[in-house]
């Protein structure tokens, strides 16, 4: 399942790019809050997925339902940004769709792991 683990990579670090982008254009108070909080949960499931590919494989599902929960997150505080409006709807939309590419491929995955562990 290597391919799928190093196709996440690549997918993920666009996405990354993409929000870090959104980011800096936050309203002044909001980049220091909200920001900060959504750029340590990035750097964190990039942390996980860059770990998948070095661990045993009967670890990597921990990893992956971590990530999970942390596209969860992001999808959430994506929610909170639009709802108040420090986002439009162009990027709220295009992020999102970003997140469920992501979320396709680690769900590939996480059955795959559960299946053969």
């Amino acid at each position: 399942m290597k391919e799928n683990e190093l196709k996440l990579i690549p997918v993920y670090e666009q996405y990354m790019e993409y929000v870090i982008q959104m980011l800096i254009k936050l309203p002044r108070t909001e980049k220091f809050s909200i920001g900060t909080d959504f750029k340590q949960i990035l750097y964190e499931t990039l942390e996980d997925i860059m770990i998948i590919s070095k661990i045993e494989n009967s670890k990597r599902l921990f990893y992956l339902n971590r990530i999970d929960a942390r596209l969860n997150a992001q999808r959430i505080l994506l929610r909170i940004m639009k709802k108040f409006a420090w986002i439009d709807i162009k990027k709220f939309n295009v992020s999102m769709e970003k997140i469920y590419e992501i979320g396709k491929i680690l769900g590939g995955l996480i059955k795959y792991y559960a299946k053969n562990n």
